[in-house]
């Protein structure tokens, strides 16, 4: 029997290498690979550069081909034998399965079938009348229908003799008829009609199974053996379909079990009879798999091996695969089996062709590379010479560039030197106004002109990727005074407020590059500076975590939260896209790192949509009259996002035209352990220090209704150890005053606040003097306008105490000491250090100056007799050195680094040997301590001075034994600032 089953069936394994192809497979590859790496080895090992011959290695490459190809070929044969195999298992996994189904479902029916002869022998024939009739019979059938899933129905047929015929077909009430004619049955010695059926075969009652050949040839041997046997196909009554029906004889119950034949025919009452629709029911139970498969199954009767019978199926495909499965139905006298094959035809092997395909490209290429490594190896010899010639130029030019660096900073800076230090010595002559303003001129264009070219500098080394930071301690808030310090003076002349605040959260010391720090907010600031004509300027420092804990904390667009009123932009805006707030774990608070935020808002002119791409582009403007109007070379914001980028750190921005713009960038520096550089942080913040303690204790009012610009008073006054309480109006601050909890030093009143309304400002200082209570507490008006900054102004019969903007620590401190009569009345320049410090420390040094060129030597020497100096010039390294062997009188030494004959490097580092070896000789004994002035260890502190700016010149000047970095032209506060660590 043969049947046809829908669906797809796909064995993971099918048609693939298996466990023993993978290792093949990887075997094989590292034979290649050994082979091509011992091949190239000894080439290049034995042969190397020499000329090969031609036709050796012809012959070489042709036999390497033809290996492989045959090799190739051996896998191909290999993995298909491989795949066929693999083929043949499923096939016959797949068609055994089906058989025992088959089997074990047909073996169900016919016991359903052997048992229903016993009910029939029980309670038809065992019982008088018989407790069995057709409808019974049909009923419980059809009931039980689903016992015999492969049976298309039941029937029954009685034994009738010739002489009973009569009686039977009276009793039943129809005549028995031969099959297929429906005729009356013809006279014979007996007749087995149907007297019982299921409903589906209802049309088989009264038919006569003796009157067909096969039938009758089934019942006799049914009978005879007492076994269930099987016809063989024939087509079915009415449905016309191939089909069998399975026999059983009904025998008399006592019947023994080892009866002969003749006793199983003389007992036989009737014959049992199951039909099976074998082209159907098989569909029916191989479906239930047609999802899965791709076999097609045939069935045969075998029982004549000469001409066997098909069952069920054709012969449609034949891919050349053929499984059979055995199959046994009960029937000893008939015989069965199973044929299944692929429905469709076997798959090219794609695995075994493109494995040998790749194998033989692999070795092709292999074949291909050795060949032409054999022809190029001579050719790479003399490119790798030619590569190394290029690279040692390479190094030379980059030496090279490095030096013209260096040399162009020192030849442009030094005469620049000159011109500024003469300037500056100028202006301390006397001058009349038009003069005066012609020096300040001049000495502005000089600056500009050195910050320029350090400007450029800058840019050119970050290009060459030789732009380095510093890792010292620092005050971040002192750099930022200072940073106040040089802008103060543009911002009042605008009349644009500035201020700084920095969240107390912010650590009083870190370690990082103060100076580079200093250069991305001055740059930020200075084009905040140029592009604002009104508003505000606000520079804010917190921590990144407090930023993220606390978003609060942050300017929101509101007018009325701002510093000056005037709107700006959001500067959330600005840190959009940084990576530090996409970060799912947040910045740990404990972690040795200090994550800065810094932001710097203004409310200048904005940038247009279509410039702000490229706003950090070097040398671009937005327009290019803005380097007319404003001057600047568009360089300074892309050294900014160099220098973010080197402190591990993000730089955005977010704009708005005619609204005004908020650069926010982060920093990423170290926290400020309690020991390394501690005494020299504490040396030039003493100062500071001494101030702050003069006003500790003290409790202060700040009167101003906005809350931001309060929030600024109140950090900066907070600095010098006052307790401060912010007011929003007269009344509030009177209600303080008059409760006499604790006495109120100082009222700090905004100009805003004291202009609006003249008649409740004097109300409030006439109600302020008449408090009964301890002393009236000193009022001070915190302005923002140039003309303020003489000191005082009269109002009724009080003088109120002018405090000018922007507010930082060392200016507030002098304001509040002249208000308060306490400590020092003086009240130093914007951005520049007493010059009784620098005196004080100076006065009476003797100095030797170290310079070949003579104007730098004018103008140092006359810096530093300008302080009370006793100054001693020397134009060579070598007289250096003469007037600094031991024993001499000078306290310190400024040497040029680039000098002809001998540089300041050599000159210092011998001054170094010549003192190490005296301190070594006086410690033994060799030498005696009152020959040298009693001084037992000899070490002049010598301070570089050059107009070079390579960073690499500073760690050359600690290498050779130089103590600190003075650069040309000298400034005070950092000529304080290296002063300050030797003279005390």
């Amino acid at each position: 029997m043969n049947w046809f089953i829908n669906g797809e069936f796909k064995d993971p394994k099918a048609g693939l290498l298996g466990d023993s192809g993978d290792k093949m497979w990887f075997k094989c590859w590292d034979e290649i690979s050994n082979l091509s790496f011992k091949i190239h080895h000894q080439y290049y090992q034995f042969i190397g550069s020499k000329k090969v011959c031609k036709s050796w290695w012809r012959k070489l490459l042709f036999s390497w081909i033809i290996g492989w190809t045959l090799a190739s070929v051996s896998i191909f044969c290999y993995m298909s034998s491989l795949a066929t195999e693999k083929r043949k298992e499923t096939l016959s996994s797949m068609c055994d399965e089906r058989a025992r189904m088959l089997q074990d479902q047909f073996n169900v029916s016919m016991n359903h079938i052997q048992a229903m002869s016993i009910l029939i022998s029980t309670f038809h024939h065992g019982k008088t009348p018989s407790a069995i009739d057709q409808e019974t019979f049909a009923r419980y059938t059809e009931q039980t229908a689903f016992e015999r899933p492969l049976t298309s129905g039941v029937a029954y047929a009685v034994r009738v003799l010739h002489s009973e015929r009569e009686q039977f077909e009276r009793q039943q009430g129809w005549t028995i008829k031969r099959m297929y004619t429906l005729e009356p049955s013809r006279i014979q010695e007996e007749y087995a009609p149907v007297i019982f059926a299921q409903d589906i075969v209802s049309h088989v009652v009264s038919l006569d199974m003796l009157s067909g050949k096969e039938d009758r040839e089934n019942v006799l041997i049914a009978r005879r053996s007492g076994k269930g046997v099987l016809t063989a196909p024939f087509r079915l009554l009415k449905t016309n379909r191939l089909g069998v029906i399975l026999t059983f004889a009904v025998y008399k119950r006592d019947l023994p079990s080892n009866a002969t034949p003749n006793e199983r025919i003389q007992a036989t009452d009737g014959y049992l009879g199951g039909v099976f629709d074998i082209e159907s029911l098989v569909e029916k139970l191989l479906h239930q798999l047609s999802s899965k498969q791709t076999i097609l199954v045939n069935v045969f009767d075998t029982s004549n091996q000469s001409y066997p019978i098909s069952m069920y199926g054709s012969n449609a495909s034949n891919d050349g695969l053929e499984h059979v499965s055995h199959l046994n139905f009960g029937d000893p006298f008939r015989k069965h089996e199973m044929r299944c094959r692929f429905k469709q035809k076997p798959p090219w092997p794609w695995v075994a062709i493109t494995t040998s395909i790749f194998i033989l490209v692999i070795a092709l290429l292999v074949g291909h590379i050795f060949h032409a490594t054999v022809n190029r190896i001579a050719k790479v010899e003399d490119d790798c010479h030619k590569m190394m010639e290029l690279k040692k130029q390479a190094e030379a030019a980059d030496i090279a560039k490095s030096q013209f660096l260096a040399t162009v900073s020192h030849e442009i800076r030094t005469p620049m030197n000159g011109v500024l230090g003469m300037l500056d010595m100028l202006m301390d002559t006397n001058l009349d106004v038009t003069q005066l303003d012609y020096v300040r001129t001049a000495q502005a264009s000089g600056k500009a002109l050195v910050a320029l070219i350090n400007e450029v500098l800058d840019q050119a080394k970050i290009e060459s990727g030789k732009l380095e930071l510093e890792e010292v301690q620092f005050d971040l808030r002192a750099v930022l005074d200072d940073v106040l310090s040089l802008f103060s003076g543009k911002s009042q002349d605008k009349g644009v407020e500035l201020a700084v605040y920095i969240s107390d959260r912010v650590p009083e010391m870190l370690i990082g590059d103060p100076g580079r720090f200093r250069q991305i907010i001055t740059n930020l600031m200075g084009n905040s500076i140029k592009f604002t004509e009104k508003g505000h300027i606000l520079v804010t420092v917190h921590l990144v975590e407090e930023v993220i804990d606390s978003i609060e904390v942050e300017t929101e667009a509101s007018s009325k939260n701002t510093l000056s009123g005037f709107p700006v932009a959001d500067r959330r805006q600005s840190w959009k896209g940084f990576r530090t707030f996409g970060q799912e774990e947040p910045v740990h608070p404990f972690s040795d790192s200090i994550n800065l935020i810094v932001s710097v808002e203004d409310t200048g002119l904005g940038i247009p949509s279509e410039a702000q791409p490229r706003v950090f582009t070097p040398f671009m403007q937005v327009d290019p009259s803005i380097s007319r109007t404003h001057g600047g070379t568009g360089i300074g914001l892309s050294i900014s996002k160099c220098l973010v980028g080197l402190m591990n750190g993000e730089i955005g921005f977010v704009s708005i035209p005619k609204i005004g713009s908020t650069f926010t960038f982060t920093a990423v520096f170290a926290s400020c352990s309690s020991s390394s550089k501690e005494y020299k942080s504490q040396q030039i913040n003493s100062q500071s220090n001494t101030v702050s303690s003069e006003f500790h204790g003290m409790r202060a009012l700040v009167m101003d209704p906005r809350p931001v610009r309060a929030k600024v008073s109140r950090y900066h006054i907070q600095r010098l150890g006052i307790h401060v309480e912010v007011i929003s109006d007269w009344k509030q601050g009177l209600s303080i005053i008059n409760k006499g909890d604790s006495a109120i030093h100082m009222v700090l009143i905004e100009q805003e606040v004291w202009d609006r309304d003249l008649n409740c400002s004097d109300l409030f200082i006439n109600k302020l003097e008449k408090i009964g209570h301890g002393t009236p507490p000193k009022v001070l008006l915190l302005s923002n306008s140039v003309n303020s900054s003489s000191g005082n102004v009269t109002t009724g019969a009080c003088d109120l105490s002018i405090v000018s903007k922007p507010l930082r620590a060392s200016m507030l401190a002098a304001s509040l000491q002249r208000a308060m009569g306490i400590g020092s009345k003086g009240n130093p320049r914007n951005g520049e250090l007493p010059s009784m410090s620098l005196r004080n420390l100076l006065l009476g040094r003797k100095i030797l100056i170290v310079d070949d060129n003579n104007v730098n030597l004018k103008v140092a020497a006359g810096a530093l007799k300008k302080y009370g100096a006793d100054v001693v010039s020397a134009t060579r390294g070598s007289e250096a050195i003469d007037l600094l062997t031991p024993p001499h009188q000078f306290d310190a030494c400024f040497m040029d680094i680039q000098m002809p004959e001998m540089d300041g490097f050599e000159a210092t580092r011998r001054i170094r040997d010549m003192e190490h070896n005296i301190n070594n000789r006086i410690q033994f004994g060799e030498l005696s301590v009152d020959a040298y002035n009693n001084v037992s260890n000899w070490h002049v502190p010598i301070l570089a001075m050059t107009a070079d700016v390579i960073q690499a010149t500073h760690e050359q000047c600690q290498r050779c034994g130089m103590d600190g970095y003075v650069s040309k032209p000298f400034e005070a506060e950092q000529l304080y600032r290296e002063v300050l660590r030797f003279f005390q």
